[in-house]
């Protein structure tokens, strides 16, 4: 072996193998777009997997074994990659890789693609499951639209924001479809994110954060946050969100639907109405007619339960006595909406009060209720929750 022959006086580093500012910035951007779109992947992966298990297993393995089944399904055409994922599998085994016994399992190695292939091999034993052809050529589709992050988070490229939120759309209705379009529950108002699923406790209930209530809405409009809702607890000045986005007719079929409603408003006569007015600029006695208008459309629809359940108008009367409408005069000190706040996977929209903006141009969290999951720690969800409890004790009935 030839001798290494060092330098005769040390050479200065290329000024470029240091990372400024913006390298970092970069590279934790591409971490981040990656991260995500691995997550969803590897869950894609994970589905898939269940899914062909559950689907080819007890057609093959009585006839070709525990071992053999795989091979068997995956046909000739595929028999060089079955051997591929044999090879690792052995190496994983020597190496001490495989942590979970269950992993021990060829089904285990075979990449997405691979997989892809088995499902539409054997397409009549998934057809009955997953909706004919329409549902093959929506796989399909979603597939080749998840193929481009596989190969750019294999290769640790760079992925652009607009594929990773294409990745994240087609992973999220890929999922769906495997379950049959079921709407499990917690996701029908707001899908649960499954990054939320695994970061979610590290920060208090925060699910998401808004700049402004415009921001929101185009994310997670009104009609997703409150229909199917159980109970609706909500708290604030004039609560727009609920009064500017659905109309009397919509709020009363929410309360048909099993929704009990109570609703606290700001008292529109109160001094705390003038302070805020002169915070805004707004001229006296503005932000009090919307307080008031709003209250007067809740107040139609539940004047229109209470007839219905007497029998003066069509209908059964299951509406009745399910809104509560109250006033409060204290400071106001924020909005908070609690979708079935009492569920363990209740849903809050919260935005505080700031002094020169007015509610649709204040920042917004949205919070989600995991008592179940924590225990006895509290998070910001049971903050607001005990808020709209010691506010509602303390208000007075509107007639």
């Amino acid at each position: 072996m030839a001798p290494v022959v060092l330098p005769a006086e040390p050479v200065e580093p290329d000024p470029e193998l240091d990372w400024g500012h913006a390298d970092w910035a970069e590279a934790r951007t591409r971490v981040r777009r990656a991260g995500r779109a691995y997550v969803w992947l590897n869950l894609v992966e994970q589905r898939l997997r269940s899914v062909t298990g559950a689907v080819l297993r007890p057609v093959y393995e009585p006839v070709h074994g525990a071992e053999g089944w795989v091979v068997a399904a995956m046909g000739p055409a595929g028999r060089e990659g079955v051997q591929r994922a044999a090879a690792v599998r052995d190496v994983s085994r020597r190496k001490g890789y495989l942590l979970d016994p269950d992993d021990d399992d060829l089904l285990v190695f075979l990449t997405l693609p691979q997989l892809r292939e088995l499902i539409v091999t054997h397409w009549p034993c998934f057809e009955p499951w997953l909706g004919g052809e329409g549902g093959r050529r929506e796989l399909e589709l979603l597939l080749d639209e998840l193929e481009t992050a596989r190969h750019v988070v294999n290769r640790n490229r760079a992925l652009t924001e607009n594929v990773l939120e294409r990745t994240e759309q087609a992973a999220q209705r890929l999922l769906s479809l495997l379950d049959s379009g079921a709407r499990h529950a917690g996701v029908q108002r707001v899908p649960v994110d499954v990054l939320e699923e695994i970061v979610g406790d590290r920060y208090a209930d925060v699910i998401g954060v808004h700049p402004d209530r415009v921001s929101l809405q185009r994310d997670l409009p009104a009609e997703d946050l409150f229909d199917g809702a159980a109970r609706l607890d909500a708290m604030g000045i004039a609560l727009n969100l609920l009064g500017q986005s659905f109309t009397g007719r919509r709020l009363a079929r929410l309360a048909h639907e099993g929704c009990r409603l109570r609703l606290l408003f700001l008292n529109p006569a109160s001094s705390a109405v003038r302070r805020r007015e002169r915070e805004l600029g707004l001229g006296r006695g503005e932000l009090s007619r919307q307080i008031e208008t709003n209250i007067m459309q809740v107040r139609r629809v539940r004047a229109r339960l209470e007839r219905e359940a007497h029998g003066g108008a069509d209908g059964d009367g299951d509406g009745a006595g399910r809104v509560e409408i109250r006033v409060f005069d204290e400071t106001p000190r924020c909005t908070a909406y609690l979708v079935d706040g009492h569920s363990p996977d209740g849903l809050a929209v919260v935005q505080p009060y700031l002094r020169r903006a007015r509610g649709m141009e204040s920042p917004v969290l949205l919070l989600r209720n995991r008592d179940a999951e924590r225990g006895a720690e509290h998070g910001l969800f049971d903050v607001y929750r005990e808020e709209f409890d010691g506010c509602w004790q303390d208000s007075r009935p509107v007639s």
